[in-house]
């Protein structure tokens, strides 16, 4: 996987966390600049440090094969301003709570179907991206 893959995935996990690089660093016993250099692709990660971060993260570190590596690119930048808005978060956590789930994995995989749904919309402003988080919502709370 490329070493761009690699950030574009720890961003997103902790942008959907709602955590910080510094919050992150501490509890992986890493530093900040080695953070944020892998996040914009730089860098050489070991596994070891790939295992701590994955474990401050709250998730697994799995590796494969699978797919085709690179395959989600980096988090767009109005995706990342997305997740780490406070109606975002609220959203979340309502979905969370209402489907008996774990917080950080909405987030991801809320993230993740929006990077998705970017592919075959036309430039999606910022409020479009809060209508498909409206419309994410009220198919929840009205399943037909």
């Amino acid at each position: 996987m490329p070493h761009e893959a690699i950030g574009s995935q720890l961003r997103a996990l902790r942008l959907a966390a709602g955590r910080t690089v510094a919050s992150v660093a501490a509890d992986a016993g890493l530093s900040v600049p080695y953070i944020a250099n892998l996040e914009n692709g730089r860098g050489n990660p070991t596994m070891s440090a790939l295992s701590r971060l994955a474990t401050a993260l709250g998730r697994d570190l799995v590796i494969g094969f699978d797919g085709v590596a690179g395959e989600e690119g980096p988090l767009p930048p109005d995706l990342a301003k997305l997740g780490r808005s406070r109606r975002f978060k609220s959203a979340v956590a309502a979905l969370a709570e209402h489907r008996g789930q774990d917080v950080t994995a909405v987030a991801t995989h809320l993230l993740g179907a929006c990077r998705r749904l970017g592919h075959v919309l036309d430039e999606p402003s910022e409020a479009d991206w809060f209508r498909v988080l409206d419309a994410v919502l009220l198919i929840a709370a009205h399943p037909a």
